[in-house]
């Protein structure tokens, strides 16, 4: 089977062709001749027995077979490229922490807290990484993942973390302010969060006295909360938020609070510790360290503005 793989160099030379559309920048970045950089894609031709490119009036260009063959390996030589570099980063005392987390938790929650960590343990090499929300995790890579709490992660042990709150907010000049403070969102523009569809609904449940609008799918939607918070900067509507996710703009009042209701979400969080490392001192002292300052963090009294 291997003898049907081009070589790395063949396919590094046809990615900068594809990139620069041409041989002559291709072969300027990678310090080869002109001739040299033609014959490997001859060979490499040659090797697969598909043409990949073809001279036009202007200059060389991909065939559609070549479009396609660039489309498929690009990513893989970008993927090589990264586990070759984390390869070389690797530390030889193993001192070495790989975590995954939700989105929203790393962004507005765990990030700004790691400088503590790293300050404890400051021989420790972590490697954060931001993975997509899901409920069955196998054969994930990680030391430690810190996911929502009815994630599954076979083999792991899982420890509950912490709850979530959610708070509506708004710019401060949002025109519907004053009737949101009295609990009439009736004319509020909701703003939604594509994989929490239902969460205005949960919010509004759990306090009846509150005024909702008619619909409480519609509006504005967007995949990240990030996104999202940016929308209620530029007052394009209200926000439901992890109240952890905008306390800084609470308290620089670059937002406000629509109103002082906070509702607990369905589901909090949970770290997952990888079956293998179950008895790691530094996996241990994260988790540790984790719970420690999600207590720490436990959620304090917002005033609305």
């Amino acid at each position: 089977m291997r003898r049907h793989i081009p070589s790395t160099r063949a396919l590094l030379i046809f990615d900068a062709v594809a990139r620069h559309h041409g041989v002559g920048k291709a072969a300027e970045e990678l310090c080869l001749t002109h001739s040299a950089v033609s014959q490997q894609l001859r060979q490499l031709e040659t090797q697969i027995g598909v043409r990949l490119v073809q001279r036009t009036a202007r200059g060389t260009e991909l065939t559609e077979a070549g479009q396609r063959y660039h489309g498929q390996i690009s990513g893989d030589l970008l993927r090589l490229q990264n586990h070759t570099l984390e390869a070389m980063a690797q530390r030889t005392d193993g001192l070495r922490l790989l975590v995954g987390a939700v989105p929203v938790l790393a962004e507005g929650w765990l990030t700004p807290r790691l400088p503590e960590f790293i300050g404890q343990n400051p021989g420790c090499s972590l490697h954060l990484q931001v993975f997509p929300t899901h409920l069955y995790m196998e054969d994930q890579p990680f030391d430690v993942g810190v996911q929502y709490d009815d994630a599954v992660w076979p083999g792991a042990n899982a420890l509950p973390l912490m709850g979530e709150s959610c708070v509506a907010v708004c710019s401060p000049n949002a025109k519907g302010r004053p009737a949101m403070a009295r609990g009439d969102f009736r004319t509020a523009p909701l703003l939604q969060l594509r994989t929490r569809m239902g969460a205005w609904e949960e919010w509004f449940g759990q306090t009846p006295h509150l005024r909702a609008p008619e619909n409480l799918v519609a509006g504005h939607r967007f995949d990240l909360f990030s996104s999202l918070v940016a929308a209620v900067r530029a007052d394009l509507g209200v926000g439901l938020v992890p109240d952890y996710f905008v306390e800084r703009e609470l308290r620089s009042g670059e937002l406000v609070l629509a109103c002082p209701h906070r509702a607990p979400s369905s589901r909090g969080y949970s770290v997952f510790v990888a079956p293998s490392r179950t008895d790691d001192a530094l996996v241990g002292a994260f988790v540790a360290w984790l719970r420690a300052a999600a207590a720490q963090a436990a959620p304090r009294e917002l005033k609305a503005a």
